[in-house]
């Protein structure tokens, strides 16, 4: 599915956060949001996801107003993964997952194996099954994300929008999942995911949607938008900015001063 974002305006405690993006996303494409602290990007990914309320302009999900939508279609079409989700104490694993098919419950529609299915493979895509029966929160951090990602997968949406999916991960586990969702990409899924890590950004994305003042400052592929000179509008920062030696992705490197 395209998502397509059309001069959306959002305010944040009466304060306005974004003044006019627009944005065309096309499907199985990975893109990464990045920007300084402050500069929007979760408001942004909120307001594409139907939980920040835009004070105008539209998101469309194959020319359909997602804002228009039941509760319920919306959710069948967008998933979103927070920064800093929340689990009730001695969750497991599989009852987590489990939570993500509750865009297709209802009065008339119980849990079915329909659901069950979905959960096993979601499981299954973060490499999860044998973890199912364990309590979140005797995972590792590796182990949590991809368990809140299979939680996401079960929903069984064709978009997922990740809030900084790698925060507060080892390098280890931040490369762990960002493979993953490489890998969910090339299966269909198109992801759109807010990043601090601008050299990850560019290595695991197609596509950087750079905001500045509330606006799309650059758009496009992580080569043509990575420059030193737009490092230093987004960052306030003198860097070098080279290619990486394996793939040529771009890499900062922030000068000594």
């Amino acid at each position: 599915m395209n998502l397509h974002v059309e001069g959306l305006k959002a305010d944040y405690r009466e304060r306005p956060v974004l003044t006019g993006v627009d944005l065309v996303i096309a499907s199985g494409e990975v893109v990464a949001i990045v920007g300084a602290n402050g500069c929007g990007k979760s408001t942004l990914l909120r307001s594409m996801a139907r939980l920040h309320r835009p004070a105008a302009g539209r998101v469309l999900v194959d020319g359909e107003d997602l804002w228009a939508m039941r509760p319920g279609d919306a959710a069948r079409r967008v998933g979103l993964l927070p920064q800093f989700p929340q689990a009730p104490a001695g969750i497991t694993v599989e009852a987590l997952v489990g939570f993500g098919r509750y865009p297709y419950q209802g009065l008339f529609r119980q849990w079915s194996r329909e659901d069950e299915a979905a959960v096993a493979q979601a499981l299954r895509e973060t490499d999860m099954l044998d973890h199912a029966a364990r309590p979140l929160e005797r995972l590792s951090g590796g182990q949590r994300q991809r368990a809140w990602l299979a939680m996401v997968l079960a929903q069984q949406t064709p978009i997922l929008m990740l809030d900084e999916p790698t925060s507060m991960l080892d390098l280890g586990h931040q490369v762990e999942v960002l493979r993953l969702v490489r890998g969910l990409a090339t299966a269909g899924r198109t992801v759109v995911m807010v990043l601090h890590d601008l050299a990850a950004a560019a290595r695991y994305a197609d596509t950087l949607v750079a905001l500045h003042d509330g606006k799309v400052l650059a758009h496009g592929a992580p080569r043509s938008v990575v420059t030193a000179q737009r490092v230093r509008t987004l960052y306030g920062i003198d860097a070098h900015v080279i290619a990486a030696p394996d793939d040529g992705a771009p890499v900062v490197v922030p000068v000594v001063a």
